[in-house]
């Protein structure tokens, strides 16, 4: 029965839910030899990569992809590409299928996939190679020899396990070739296309993500010169504030403001690496465990060598990101201590300067008090005057007394009732 309303959808649900199936992988069926190659890209170079994909299949004749595509996968002819287009890098990998009844032959090696691809276009890959790798996955019952192995691989370096417990077996070296490529081989049996499709893209990503892991590794060696310098400048000025006079403090925060500047700034430079690093690290333990692998007698593991081989790495790109945590944290701290310092300082300073104020104010209150009291006689004096005036013309109209006595008597009347609005206009200043 067709659904004929629906609640209003979230924009993004459809890509949102489709996410879980992005870069899903691809059935394949052995023998098979695939060549993958992740190239660093900036921005630029990203949207290079999908023209260069598209000027491929425009070679052949293909469909095109659109300014959107991050995935691709496509039969070429005479080999299968996927391009995926990630945050940081972008992976190239070509596949073809080899011919089983010629493998046991001494004088013929697995070939590579990239020999399948056009090589002025292959040399032109946009961006800057960080992983190349020969995978050649052929059939458990393949007549291939030990020697043939041994000159596949380096035998002083050879990693070995069975993997999707025990219908596999993977075999590599960790090394870089003459040709510019790692490798590796995987014998399969007795697998489905697609659990074999999802095994090669584990052993895929644990050499991807393993290389873009160790990119934190030179950002951290950069680091742990820049923070032995900061924590000898940081000991140097908490020991310089412990004896430190007013006149030297503003000289101290002037320096520990330039150091937690250059502190915040080292650390804001390297902390996407460092976090990039740090899911990088556990998407390789991660796909370690996807591959489900258990030991060959007299072999280290995958598991093993990582453990042994990238635990440092891993450790040292931990150590600088907390060490540059804590010496924030301490910059931050001895900061404070300065800052409350200094405000302690300018309090007692503003405390003197009030009492000062204060001292000032009292004197010009007596003085205003003593000039009030001369204020109180001078207005007396005129108004008396005033009253003498009119004494001496209320005696034609029969005052009877004298200009003299009246002005005398009104002295102190004049005087209490001055002093007293004086008095009364300050009570009512105060109260306001």
């Amino acid at each position: 029965m067709p659904l004929t309303y629906r609640p209003n959808q979230h924009p993004q649900r459809a890509a949102l839910h489709n996410e879980i199936h992005a870069r899903p992988p691809e059935g394949m069926t052995v023998p098979v030899a695939i060549s993958h190659v992740v190239m660093l890209c900036d921005a630029d170079q990203r949207a290079a990569s999908r023209e260069h994909v598209a000027a491929l299949l425009r070679d052949h004749h293909l469909p095109q992809p659109d300014g959107l595509t991050t995935h691709l996968r496509m039969d070429v002819g005479q080999f299968r590409i996927r391009w995926e287009l990630h945050t940081e890098f972008v992976s190239w990998t070509f596949m073809r299928e080899l011919v089983p009844n010629r493998l046991g032959e001494a004088s013929n090696d697995p070939a590579p996939a990239i020999d399948a691809v056009p090589q002025d276009w292959f040399t032109a890959l946009p961006g800057q190679c960080l992983t190349s790798l020969h995978l050649w996955v052929l059939p458990a019952n393949a007549l291939v020899t030990d020697s043939q192995v041994k000159r596949l691989l380096d035998e002083d370096t050879l990693v070995a396990s069975t993997v999707a417990d025990g219908f596999g077996e993977i075999y590599t070296d960790f090394a870089i070739h003459a040709d510019g490529f790692s490798r590796m081989l995987l014998f399969a049996g007795g697998m489905t296309q697609r659990r074999l499709g999802r095994l090669v893209q584990r052993l895929l990503e644990i050499e991807t993500y393993r290389m873009a892991a160790l990119l934190g590794l030179p950002a951290a060696r950069d680091a742990y010169a820049v923070l032995a310098s900061a924590e000898r400048e940081l000991a140097e000025l908490a020991q310089s504030i412990r004896s430190a006079t007013r006149e030297d403090e503003p000289l101290l925060l002037d320096r520990l403001t330039k150091l937690a500047g250059e502190v915040e700034s080292q650390h804001a430079a390297t902390h996407s690496r460092f976090s990039a690093s740090s899911a990088y690290f556990e998407l390789v333990d991660k796909r370690i465990d996807d591959i489900a692998e258990s030991r060959l007698a007299g072999m280290q593991t995958i598991r093993d060598f990582m453990d042994r081989r990238l635990t440092p790495a891993r450790s040292t790109c931990e150590w600088a990101t907390r060490r540059q945590d804590a010496l924030s944290q301490r910059v931050s701290r001895i900061s404070n201590l300065l800052r409350t310092r200094v405000e302690i300082e300018q309090q007692q300073s503003s405390q003197a300067l009030l009492s000062t104020m204060n001292a000032r104010q009292d004197l010009q209150l007596k003085l205003q008090a003593t000039v009030e009291g001369l204020s109180v006689a001078a207005i007396t004096y005129y108004i008396v005057g005033l009253i003498s005036f009119l004494a001496k013309g209320a005696q034609a109209i029969g005052w009877p007394f004298t200009p003299e006595t009246t002005a005398a008597a009104a002295i102190p009347v004049v005087a209490i009732g001055i002093w007293w609005s004086l008095r009364r206009l300050h009570n009512r200043v105060l109260k306001a």
